[in-house]
């Protein structure tokens, strides 16, 4: 008797985790289509210059969260439903799936770790060729360029690269590469563009980091209380 009462109990128990899991697969998945489409971000990453297009790199990372997202949901409601059922196969299946999202997640994390400069030190280059070649002779470059420029400019409210020259020069000699609030301010470190783009993405990296975390911690409470229950089915079975 007191192991079917503990049984029923780890039952119950994993089923709440499961339905938090199920729920955070949701959020998670919510969260990772709204970074996908944050107008910031689909902005700068959707700019092309002379047929080249924007770094892509933090794409993947959404990608990766979107996936994350939808197979969360999947294998919460599969824990649900195994957990009610007392199924060990689905128990097992369930533990499966975990152990492998999980391995992903690492993957992923560590991935993210090891990007996490890269994504804003390639748009920043893209930014700095889109201002060099705004400065070209050729005039349909330089207006494809132009473009690309005032896009960051407009969307980060920036200006410039926060280098002492390139940002005397645009003062001096392109009164439209920024716009007039921001002309006597553009040596400012805030308010350069190379700190406007690490801004706007390192809060993008910390919140699926923190995503990243709280999942992973959710995980191991769940392949934990899995494999509990799993033993307490078999040996009530037993007895």
């Amino acid at each position: 008797m007191g192991v079917e009462g503990c049984t029923k109990c780890i039952k119950y128990l994993l089923f709440v985790f499961n339905f938090v899991f199920w729920l955070a697969g949701g959020i998670i998945l919510g969260v990772a289509l709204w970074l996908r489409h944050d107008s910031k971000t689909t902005t700068i990453l959707g700019s092309s210059l002379n047929d080249q297009q924007a770094p892509s790199t933090y794409y993947v990372g959404i990608y990766i969260l979107i996936a994350v997202g939808a197979v969360m949901m999947f294998v919460g409601f599969l824990g649900c439903y195994g957990a009610i059922q007392e199924s060990q196969c689905l128990l097992g299946t369930f533990f499966t799936c975990l152990v492998i999202l999980f391995a992903c997640e690492v993957a992923a994390g560590i991935w993210g770790f090891v990007n996490k400069d890269q994504i804003a030190r390639d748009v920043k280059q893209f930014y700095d060729q889109a201002v060099f070649q705004a400065k070209s002779t050729d005039e349909n470059k330089s207006k494809a360029a132009q473009a690309v420029v005032k896009s960051f400019h407009e969307t980060l409210k920036c200006c410039g690269t926060g280098s002492f020259i390139d940002d005397l020069y645009n003062k001096v000699t392109d009164e439209d590469f920024c716009s007039k609030g921001r002309l006597g301010s553009i040596f400012t470190a805030e308010l350069n563009c190379h700190a406007k783009i690490d801004e706007l993405f390192s809060e993008k990296l910390y919140l699926i980091g923190i995503a990243a975390i709280v999942v992973a911690v959710i995980m191991i409470f769940e392949m934990i209380l899995s494999m509990v229950l799993c033993c307490g089915i078999r040996n009530s079975t037993v007895y």
